[in-house]
């Protein structure tokens, strides 16, 4: 389905577009593309004086993870983390856009995003990032619940495996979100 608008109060959620994801594989779009992708939206979205938030994922002081939960795949197992690996990619923050940090793979619990975006009066958001099925989706599943419109440029999130990647796309993004690609967005800023 194609973008239908972006709301008069619409934001930029940038998720975890940090250092730490450069070394590592994405699938179906190299991060260098949704880096890109991403910060020519911002650059729309500072010059038309709409919000742009960044979110990066760190773990607890001590290295634990934040989610201790028993899984399948059983405790994870505490790894010393490489110095700066949580830092943002450079050149994608701008002195005026909040950068929120968290410590699960969602953007809003344990955060202060929601109260930003209220405080704001924001109705809508556009998400980017990686990994799709990991903090998109968490992210946009929450952002959904909370009853903000959410708009997905594909083409500005990846994933660690495609089918990762399509799954979250095809399967859970049409139920939450309208999806389309980073320049389907840009027409839609040019038309507000």
């Amino acid at each position: 389905m194609p973008i239908t608008k972006l709301d008069e109060k619409t934001a930029l959620l940038i998720i975890d577009l940090q250092k730490g994801s450069e070394s590592r594989p994405t699938a179906p779009h190299p991060l260098s593309e949704v880096v890109a992708n991403s910060n020519k939206l911002a650059e729309a979205f500072r010059a038309r004086n709409l919000p742009v938030f960044l979110t990066r994922f760190t773990t607890d002081p001590d290295g634990a993870s934040s989610t201790p939960g028993r899984t399948d795949l059983g405790p994870r197992a505490s790894q010393p983390l490489p110095e700066g690996w949580d830092a943002l990619i450079d050149g994608l923050a701008h002195p005026a856009d909040t950068v929120i940090t968290k410590r699960n793979w969602g953007s809003f619990y344990g955060t202060d995003l929601d109260l930003h975006l209220r405080r704001r009066a924001i109705t809508h958001l556009v998400i980017t990032g990686i990994a799709t099925s990991l903090g998109v989706e968490s992210t946009a599943r929450t952002a959904h619940e909370h009853a903000y419109n959410l708009t997905i440029p594909l083409d500005a999130t990846t994933d660690l495996t495609p089918e990762s990647h399509t799954h979250a796309t095809t399967r859970i993004f049409p139920l939450i979100a309208e999806t389309g690609t980073t320049e389907e967005v840009l027409v839609k800023l040019k038309e507000r």
